[in-house]
């Protein structure tokens, strides 16, 4: 689903901008009476513990704080800001677009505050702020020493040095990337604002070739046969219908491509812990085998008059998480399914919940 912030709000479809304009309208009413019920922090979690999930909560873009939520399955705990709690009430910013664990840190990345924030992973207290950004959207770990970041607005992918934890140099792209995967000493990097996703020699920094999967391509996922998928929303205003592309990485032929309508928004891809299931949101949470010949007619869980908004699988049990994003005032409720779509619970994380890391 577009993100309803201000950033975003020119690339959308004629549709679609008059429904984020509704929203945000009725958002600003409504921020000045509703109140979330209080839900009491649990300090007992633990970010060390065998299963727990980390909850990337954006925050009312330009007039609130984004959050890390933690989620303990085995207890039902929640803390709703753990990154505040660790670090003495200190507040990340806005707004909290994505997390990545890596080299015993967790990066997060900050997209309107035009950072990334480095913390032990240990215990979550931040370390170090990697600066310089333009609006940056997700990091991709190439090697021990090297990362890229994808950015909305920035014509290029910035590459990191995780030593120095600073910018080291850039890959020249058209605006618009976002998220990516590495396979074969190659990185595959979305791009909403094109029909084509970057293929990236992560040992020049050079794009060697792109490939045609549709507008709007913004998720990508690795199946158990190395072979890539990305999912494209399309653009209804031009009658670009969403893409569901397989490609092979090793010589990037589309393999397979399946077509949705143009009144339909797929995103959000995801994949389950065996690779053989993708996952994602279009109006309800979608379930489509690796070897299906069609796109399911009907989604796995009904969406409603929700808002769906972030979606994640958990690799230790299977079970699909969906944020619903309410009003993008109050806080997100995160609903919990088992793979076969039966309910198990729902717990309050932060406002605009849009994605999961998974321990």
């Amino acid at each position: 689903m577009y993100r309803v912030k201000l950033e975003d709000y020119l690339t959308l479809p004629d549709f679609k901008k008059m429904k984020a304009y509704y929203l945000i309208f009725i958002s600003i009413i409504l921020s000045a009476c509703i109140k979330d019920k209080p839900q009491s922090p649990d300090t007992s979690i633990s970010i060390n513990a065998d299963n727990v999930v980390l909850i990337t909560n954006e925050g009312n873009y330009g007039w609130g704080e984004g959050t890390v939520s933690v989620y303990d399955p085995s207890t039902g705990a929640v803390v709703e800001d753990y990154y505040k709690q660790q670090n003495s009430g200190a507040s990340l910013g806005n707004v909290c677009q994505s997390i990545c664990k890596y080299n015993n840190n967790y990066y997060i990345v900050v997209n309107n505050a035009h950072k990334i924030v480095v913390v032990n992973a240990a215990n979550f207290v931040k370390t170090t702020t990697i600066n310089g950004f333009n609006s940056p959207r997700h990091i991709l770990p190439i090697t021990y020493n090297k990362a890229y970041v994808s950015d909305l607005y920035a014509g290029s992918v910035q590459i990191i040095d995780l030593n120095s934890n600073t910018i080291s140099g850039s890959i020249p792209c058209l605006a618009g990337t976002e998220k990516m995967v590495l396979i074969y000493n190659k990185a595959f990097i979305t791009n909403s604002n094109s029909d084509y996703c970057y293929v990236v020699n992560t040992t020049t920094d050079v794009i060697t070739d792109s490939v045609n999967v549709g507008k709007g391509n913004s998720s990508i996922v690795i199946d158990k046969n190395a072979k890539i998928w990305v999912m494209a929303s399309g653009n209804s205003s031009t009658s670009q219908a969403g893409k569901l592309t397989r490609i092979n990485p090793l010589t990037l032929q589309i393999e397979q491509s399946f077509i949705f309508n143009t009144s339909e928004n797929p995103h959000e891809l995801c994949i389950n812990k065996t690779h053989d299931t993708l996952y994602y949101l279009d109006n309800g949470v979608y379930q489509f085998p690796i070897s299906g010949n069609a796109l399911p007619p009907t989604p796995l869980v009904n969406q409603g008059s929700k808002v769906y908004y972030g979606l994640g699988v958990n690799p230790k049990d299977y079970n699909i998480y969906v944020s619903d994003a309410i009003d993008y005032v109050q806080k997100s409720k995160i609903e919990v399914y088992k793979p076969n779509g039966n309910f198990v619970t729902s717990f309050n994380a932060g406002i605009i919940s849009n994605g999961f890391l998974f321990e």
